[in-house]
């Protein structure tokens, strides 16, 4: 069995709440779980602050099992030193200034 930490979704219509879980890479986003590691709220409170609670230590156990992240639960493990931080994504060639030449105008 594949165990995937992934966020599950809850709130409302444009009132996103997470949940952090541990589950099977199987089940579906909202469904079935093994354990919730943490939560997750993206809104800013009136102090301009996006809420995480993490379960560090069972974190770190899921990670040492084999557990695979998403894509967003790596980067915010990452984030607060759990995880390495993933490579950024960028390109060299957009970075690049255009030549004169590449502008297209005849």
């Amino acid at each position: 069995m594949v165990v995937r930490l992934r966020l599950q979704r809850f709130g409302r219509t444009h009132r996103p709440f997470y949940r952090m879980v541990a589950a099977n890479a199987r089940a579906p986003r909202d469904g079935k779980f093994l354990e919730i590691v943490g939560t997750y709220n993206p809104i800013p409170n009136r102090a301009g602050m996006k809420e995480i609670r993490l379960k560090t230590d069972r974190l770190k156990y899921w990670l040492g099992v084999g557990a695979q992240p998403s894509d967003r639960v790596s980067w915010l493990l990452g984030k607060f030193g759990i995880l390495p931080p993933p490579p950024s994504k960028y390109s060299a060639q957009k970075m690049k200034p255009k030549n004169e030449s590449e502008g297209g105008e005849s």
